[in-house]
C-alpha cells in the first residue's frame, strides 16, 4: 500500500538483526480462519464469484444493520452515552470482513484476468479500473458537483460563492443564512456525507457536518470549471464507457486463444468493475461509527463543560474513557487532576498539557516511516531515485497517462484552492481530499503506493499520477510548471 515503506522493511529485514525468524504463515492463519469463518468469509467469497448481485443484497443488508446498531437508546445519560461510544469504538471493525470479500474478489479477478491475457498487461488492465460502479468516495465527489452545478445556475447562491469566505457562508449556514438553493443543497449533502472529514479516522476532528468550511470552498472552486466536457460527471460517464470498451476489446483478444479463454476473462473482467469499487466501503462504515462515537462524546464534553469540569466540548477528545469517567463521577475535584497537575478542582491542565503536545506535533514536517529503537531511521541510508532528468522526481506509477501544467502544493485541502487543471501536489490523501480530484490535471503525493487511496481514486478519474515520491511538496512550488508521467513514475520540470 506504501511504496516507499515496503522499500525500508525490505531493507531492515535484510539486517540479521531483524531477520524474519517465522517462515511459515500457520500461525498467522490459525488466528485468522477462525475470525473468517464466524464472519462467513467463505461463503461471501463463493457467493461473489458465482451470483454476484445476490452478493450485492447482502452486503446491503449487513451496512444497513450495522448503522442500525450505531445510535444508543433513546433518553441515555451522560455515563449510557460514554459506556455506548466505549463499546462502539470496540466493535467498530467488525463490518468490515462482511465486506472485504468482496474487493478482493474483485481484485483477485484482475490478477486472474492479467494471468489469462499474458505477461505486461497492467496499462490494458488500469482502464478496465476506470468509473468504477459502487466506489462510495466517487459517488460522494459526483454528488458535490452536481449540488454545484445547481448552485451556479442560481445567481443568489453563485454570488455568496464567488463574494463571501468559506467560513464566513458556514458560519451563515449555520444561522440559517444562506441562499435557499445552496443552503437546501448543502444540507441535502451533509444528510448523507456530514460524518467524513479531512483526517476522518481521528475521532477528535471535527465533522463537515460540524464545520462545512471545506465543503464550501470546493464548491467555490468548482464554479470557474466551464467547459462542459471537461465536467467531472461526463469524464465519469466517458471513463465508464472506455471502460466497458477495454473489457470488450479484452475478451475479443482472449477469444483469439479460445472461446473458454474468453469466458473466463469476461466473467473475471465484469467481477472486478463490479466489486473493486467496492475497496473504499469498509473505512467509509468505519468512519460512520467514528461520527456516531465524536456525536457521544461531544455530548458527554458538553456535560463536563456545563459542570466547569471542562473548558468546552471539545475538550473531552484529550481525555480517555476513564478519566472520562471519573470526571462525570465526580472525581479530579480534590484540588488536582486525575494525573495530580493542573488548576483545582478541574481536569483543565491534563487538557492543557495534552494540547500543547498536539500542536506541537502538528508542527512537524517530516515523520520517519520506520523508527529503530537507537533511534535510527533506516530510510535514509539509502538514497532515493531521483528521475530520469536533472532536477527530477521518481516515484511509483499509480494511474497512466502524462500531463503538463502548473503545479499547486497543497498541505491542508481545508480552504485550499486548486483551479481547474492544475497538478495537486500534497503530502498523502484520504477521501476528505478527494473533491479536489474532480478539477485536477494530476496527482503526485509523498505516501502511497498502487493500491493507496489515492492512486485508486485518481485511477477511476482518469488523472495522471505519481505516489511516494519523496519529498514532493518540499521540492516542487506551486506555479512551478512540471510534467507528470504516471506510467512511468516520474515527476519533471516542464
Amino acid at each position: 500500500m506504501e511504496a516507499r515503506s515496503a522499500a525500508v522493511f525490505r531493507q531492515v529485514f535484510a539486517d540479521p538483526r531483524f531477520s524474519v525468524t517465522r517462515r511459515t504463515p500457520l500461525g498467522l492463519v490459525r488466528h485468522v480462519l477462525p475470525v473468517a469463518v464466524r464472519a462467513r468469509v467463505p461463503e461471501s467469497l463463493l457467493r461473489a464469484l458465482l451470483v454476484p448481485r445476490a452478493a450485492l443484497r447482502r452486503l446491503d443488508r449487513v451496512t444497513r444493520r450495522f448503522s442500525d446498531e450505531l445510535e444508543p437508546e433513546s433518553g441515555a445519560g451522560p455515563a449510557a452515552r460514554l459506556d455506548h461510544a466505549e463499546r462502539l469504538m470496540g466493535r467498530l471493525f467488525a463490518v468490515v470482513p462482511g465486506i472485504l470479500p468482496l474487493p478482493a474478489v474483485g481484485c483477485g479477478m484482475l490478477w486472474l484476468a492479467g494471468r489469462l491475457l499474458g505477461p505486461n498487461r497492467w496499462e490494458d488492465l488500469q482502464q478496465v479500473l476506470r468509473g468504477l460502479p459502487g466506489n462510495v468516495t466517487t459517488e460522494m465527489d459526483l454528488d458535490l458537483w452536481r449540488l454545484a452545478s445547481a448552485v451556479k445556475e442560481d445567481r443568489e447562491s453563485r454570488l455568496a460563492l464567488e463574494t463571501r469566505k468559506p467560513a464566513a457562508l458556514a458560519a451563515y449556514f449555520g444561522a440559517g443564512g444562506l441562499p435557499p438553493v445552496l443552503h437546501a443543497g448543502l444540507a441535502r449533502f451533509l444528510d448523507r456525507y456530514g460524518h467524513r472529514a479531512v483526517a476522518e479516522i481521528d475521532v477528535g476532528m471535527p465533522r463537515w457536518s460540524d464545520d462545512p468550511t471545506h465543503i464550501l470552498g470546493v464548491l467555490a472552486n468548482y464554479l470557474p470549471l466551464a467547459d462542459p466536457a471537461l465536467a467531472p460527471d461526463e469524464q465519469f460517464s466517458r471513463a465508464e464507457a472506455e471502460a466497458v470498451a477495454a473489457v470488450e476489446r479484452l475478451v475479443a483478444e482472449a477469444r483469439s486463444k479460445g472461446r473458454v479463454r474468453a469466458l473466463l476473462v469476461g466473467a473475471a473482467l465484469r467481477r472486478a468493475r463490479l466489486f473493486a469499487g467496492i475497496r473504499e466501503l469498509p473505512k467509509y462504515q468505519v468512519v460512520l461509527g467514528l461520527a456516531e462515537v465524536r456525536k457521544q462524546l461531544r455530548q458527554v464534553g458538553a456535560v463536563l463543560a456545563a459542570d466547569g469540569r471542562l473548558e468546552n466540548p471539545d475538550d473531552i477528545f484529550f481525555l480517555d474513557f476513564a478519566e472520562a469517567r471519573q470526571a462525570l463521577n465526580g472525581a479530579g475535584n480534590d484540588g488536582k487532576d486525575s494525573d495530580g497537575a493542573g488548576p483545582p478542582g478541574t481536569l483543565r491542565g491534563l487538557v492543557l498539557e495534552r494540547r500543547a503536545a498536539y500542536s506541537r506535533e502538528l508542527g512537524r514536517r517530516h515523520v520517519p516511516r520506520v523508527v529503530l529503537s537507537d533511534g535510527t531511521e533506516p530510510e535514509v541510508l539509502y538514497a532515493a531515485g531521483t528521475g530520469a532528468a536533472e532536477g527530477g522526481l521518481s516515484g511509483s506509477p499509480a494511474s497512466a497517462g502524462s500531463v503538463t501544467a502548473p503545479a499547486r502544493v497543497i498541505l491542508d485541502p481545508v480552504g485550499a484552492r486548486l483551479e481547474p487543471g492544475e497538478i495537486l501536489v500534497a503530502p498523502s490523501t484520504d477521501p476528505g481530499w478527494t473533491p479536489l480530484f474532480l478539477t485536477a490535471g494530476g496527482l503526485v503525493m509523498e505516501m502511497g503506493g498502487p493500491n493507496s487511496h489515492g492512486a485508486v481514486v485518481a485511477r477511476e478519474y482518469g488523472i495522471p499520477a505519481v505516489v511516494g515520491v519523496p519529498e514532493a511538496t518540499v521540492r516542487l512550488t506551486t506555479g512551478q510548471r512540471i510534467t507528470v508521467d504516471g506510467g512511468a513514475g516520474t515527476v519533471v520540470p516542464g
